[in-house]
């Protein structure tokens, strides 16, 4: 996958309804579509949450002292862009009904 930033740039962030016969085509179990679609979204949270704290270390200081804080513009933008992304579940669940998203099922069951 790329750059998951540029993949949801034009992505509608309000929540919108789905067809439950759209979403269980391929699992046939809703529990286990939605599983999917959460796992999925734990990631991107994960990473999204990860890029942003990098971003943010290159304008950190090392200082102490509460008057010495500034206002820093593209510190600012930045976290405003994080901001403005959509949520990590409607970025999942739109990866899910387009295909992106890879899963399998694991048979527990003894075969003989």
């Amino acid at each position: 996958m790329s750059d998951i930033k540029t993949q949801v740039q034009g992505l509608d962030p309000n929540v919108q309804a789905h067809n439950i016969g759209q979403l269980v085509e391929h699992t046939k179990n809703i529990y286990e579509t939605l599983a999917i679609v959460s796992k999925r979204a734990k990631q991107l949270s994960v990473d999204l949450k990860h890029e942003l704290h990098q971003k943010l270390e290159e304008f950190a200081v090392s200082s102490d002292t509460i008057e010495e804080i500034n206002e820093n513009k593209e510190q600012i933008e930045i976290s405003k862009f994080y901001e403005r992304l959509p949520n990590p579940s409607i970025i999942a669940m739109n990866q899910y009904l387009d295909g992106e998203v890879y899963h399998r099922f694991n048979d527990k069951k003894k075969r003989q």
